[in-house]
């Protein structure tokens, strides 16, 4: 089973992909110039790594949880996914501050989209432990 998660923001959408099961892979983070343009990119992104399940970060807690959820869900809905992937939601809170503590150090330039990557594949490491939200 090959397996993607996202983590989306507003500039910028992260990508981890987990091709075998075990090892999750942080992948070149997708700029965000608009939504369109960002869900033909993450569709193109699936298709061309034949993706089964697409995991998406979902923000648990917080004052703007229910934006932020209706925000992303609209997105997912642009994405327009065939019957064949199979869609999870996945608690993604506080994954971008542990991807900024992973990588505290070694990542000057933090709008590169890296530490976006990284959060999706925390997310990913996540839904794989069985730590999983409802759809």
């Amino acid at each position: 089973m090959k397996i993607a998660a996202i983590d989306v923001g507003l500039k910028r959408i992260g990508i981890a992909i987990c091709l075998d099961g075990t090892i999750v892979l942080p992948q070149e983070a997708i700029g965000r110039k608009n939504r369109n343009q960002a869900a033909r990119e993450i569709r193109d992104f699936l298709e061309e790594w034949e993706i089964d399940t697409l995991i998406v970060g979902l923000p648990r807690g917080g004052s703007s949880e229910a934006e932020m959820e209706r925000r992303i869900r609209h997105f997912v809905s642009l994405l327009d996914l065939p019957a064949s992937i199979a869609l999870h939601y996945q608690d993604e809170a506080g994954s971008s501050m542990e991807a900024k503590e992973q990588m505290k150090g070694l990542i000057r330039q933090k709008r590169d989209g890296r530490i976006d990557s990284i959060a999706a594949k925390i997310i990913l490491e996540r839904w794989q432990n069985g730590d999983r939200v409802g759809n």
